[in-house]
């Protein structure tokens, strides 16, 4: 056990993360330099286009070190997006150390606080890394700087590296094995091992990530998942190389795999303590939450014929995704779908990309809604997550919604204009300071329904992409909340109600009208298109008709002639809008809902 050592690398995102894990794997020799490819540990096409970590994965390096001995480095990639926190933290429970990784050019940023605040709860070691020192731009006087003012490190143990060029990557190595601490846990101890991750094999059905702290595991053995006391029969053990690698058993301080005909990955829950049936310890492993759901949007399908192939879709997707939450739920307008639950908006984007392209779907997509917290005059609390299950205001006593504690970390030369843009949103400042000549930490209580639409592009703008972002979830706090109606020919279109702040309800209703009078095409006969509330209008725009020149053929002759013509057109008019209903393309849809941000 003195010679593994159990690691994860955090950081900002694009701080260069999944390049320094590149470099430790092919500095390892565990790969064959010709099958070598950029961000290895990324198996997903989505993660490669957009440089990001969606899944955690974990490898098995191995390393002789400059004192001649042989070691074994876990390492346990985590995700980089505030949206997985909760599975950032399960990784790092399962470490005693970790890489803190810092841009030489841009410096400590949201993530870069809030990943180390997350190591410091989890009692790690943390060896200070700042990455790309080739870059013209990096500064690494000013980053030792920061290390020592914001973060509180020792700047002299910081390790200068560039993942890039592959500068430095020894010195990283030898970090890990002389500064991190060895792996404490008893074998002869019952099993205690924590789930850090899941994923879904087709043929052999869940793979558990997991990290045994105390008594070994091996084929054969009765396994039991504490959070549902569920049972399953081990039929495989191993360690994770680049590929799965089977082995006769996993020891206390080890990091592997655990196959044991789980069928789905929500049966074994991330955070979750595995133990022997036979021999079970005391107390689960402490941390453990089940996910919740933070964003609500529903799922149609642009053919209505396509929603079987829509629900076959969500129930394989969930089998790999446990956080992703759905029922069936109902459009007038656009039939038969599914009401969706989301950690958080980059991974409401990830599931709708991944369901479009791996089952070849074509979505229309809800504006995103967050749970609200009703509380009717007769004392019943209700949760509301879609507008179309907001009970009549008549009934309600008041509505609390979700607030955030936001984090941003600015240049100063942006500080007014983020204030501007936080205090718009409703935002409560609670004050900021200076981090370092020129960088401004500030901190906003926001709802966070103002924050799911647009606010992090807004934010991005606005500071040039220099601005970084992170959240944590505060308290539910009484809010003014309305629901917009959209009309269309005195019509309502159930799937474009919103839930709205009553000071913001005129302007978004305003802005899905302009949308939508855009995408209907005309017709014969004059269309209005509403907001309301209840049945107060509060915002309008018209289609104008098409008109039909009936005094075409008039050459002359008496003026009554014309009037009666004109009269005769104006009633068959009146008849067609009476009976004339307004076919609303997909496009308007997708124009109304895509567009909040533009």
């Amino acid at each position: 056990m003195n010679l593994i050592r159990n690691f994860s690398i955090i950081a900002h995102i694009d701080h260069g993360k999944s390049t320094l894990a590149d470099r430790l794997i092919q500095h390892s020799g565990v790969i064959d330099p010709r099958m070598f490819k950029d961000q290895i540990l990324d198996t997903m096409d989505l993660e490669r286009e957009r440089g990001i970590t969606i899944k955690s994965q974990a490898i098995r390096l191995p390393y002789r070190a400059r004192d001649g001995q042989e070691y074994i480095l876990n390492l346990i990639d985590t995700p980089g997006h505030v949206d997985f926190t909760y599975e950032v933290s399960r990784a790092l429970a399962s470490c005693e150390g970790v890489l803190l990784l810092i841009d030489a050019s841009q410096g400590v940023e949201a993530q870069t606080l809030a990943n180390l605040y997350l190591a410091m709860e989890h009692d790690l070691a943390i060896i200070p890394v700042i990455n790309k020192i080739d870059l013209p731009s990096a500064d690494i006087d000013r980053v030792l700087e920061q290390i020592d003012s914001e973060l509180g490190l020792n700047p002299d143990e910081a390790i200068r590296c560039s993942a890039k060029e592959g500068i430095g990557i020894e010195e990283v190595l030898e970090a890990i094995v002389q500064r991190l601490p060895a792996p404490k846990g008893d074998e002869q101890k019952p099993l205690s091992a924590l789930i850090f991750d899941a994923q879904y094999d087709p043929f052999r059905g869940v793979v558990i990530f997991c990290r045994i702290f105390d008594g070994r595991v091996q084929a054969g053995d009765t396994i039991r998942l504490m959070s549902n006391g569920a049972e399953y029969k081990v039929e495989e053990v191993g360690y994770f190389c680049l590929k799965r690698e089977k082995c006769a058993l996993l020891r206390a301080g080890e990091v592997g795999y655990i196959i044991a005909g789980v069928k789905t990955v929500s049966d074994a829950r991330v955070g979750d303590t595995i133990t022997l049936a036979d021999r079970p310890t005391d107390k689960p492993l402490a941390g453990f939450r089940a996910a919740k759901p933070v964003v609500f949007s529903s799922l149609y399908p642009v053919s209505t014929e396509e929603y079987e192939d829509l629900a076959l879709a969500l129930e394989k997707y969930k089998l790999n995704d446990a956080a992703l939450t759905f029922e069936k739920d109902a459009s007038a307008a656009l039939g038969m779908g599914f009401r969706c639950g989301f950690l958080g908006l980059l991974h409401l984007e990830i599931v709708q990309e991944r369901l479009e392209r791996e089952y070849d779907l074509s979505l229309i997509m809800t504006a995103p809604t967050v749970r609200y917290q009703v509380i009717l005059k007769s004392g019943e609390k209700i949760t509301v997550d879609n507008p179309a299950l907001y009970p009549d205001p008549a009934l309600i006593d008041k509505v609390e919604e979700p607030f955030i504690r936001a984090t941003i970390i600015t240049p100063d030369r942006y500080l007014g204009a983020i204030m501007k843009l936080c205090l718009d949103r409703r935002g409560i400042s609670r004050g900021h300071h200076y981090i370092g000549p020129g960088r401004v930490e500030m901190i906003f209580e926001l709802p966070l329904a103002e924050v799911v639409y647009d606010f992090y592009d807004k934010l991005k703008s606005l500071t040039q992409g220099y601005g970084s972002f992170d959240y944590e979830m505060l308290d539910y706090r009484q809010t003014d909340l309305v629901k917009v109606d959209i009309l269309v020919n005195g019509e309502k279109v159930d799937a474009l109600s919103q839930l709205v702040h009553r000071d913001h309800a005129r302007a978004r209703a305003l802005h899905t009208c302009e949308r939508l009078r855009d995408e209907i095409p005309r017709q014969m006969f004059k269309i209005a298109i509403q907001g309301a509330i209840g049945g107060t209008i509060i915002a309008r725009t018209t289609i104008s008709p098409f008109r039909k020149d009936v005094l075409a053929k008039c050459y002359g002759g008496d003026i009554t002639r014309k009037r009666k013509l004109l009269e005769k057109q104006k009633k068959g008019k009146k008849r067609m809008k009476m009976i004339g209903s307004v076919e609303i393309p997909q496009k308007a849809f997708l124009s109304v809902l895509k567009a909040e941000s533009d």
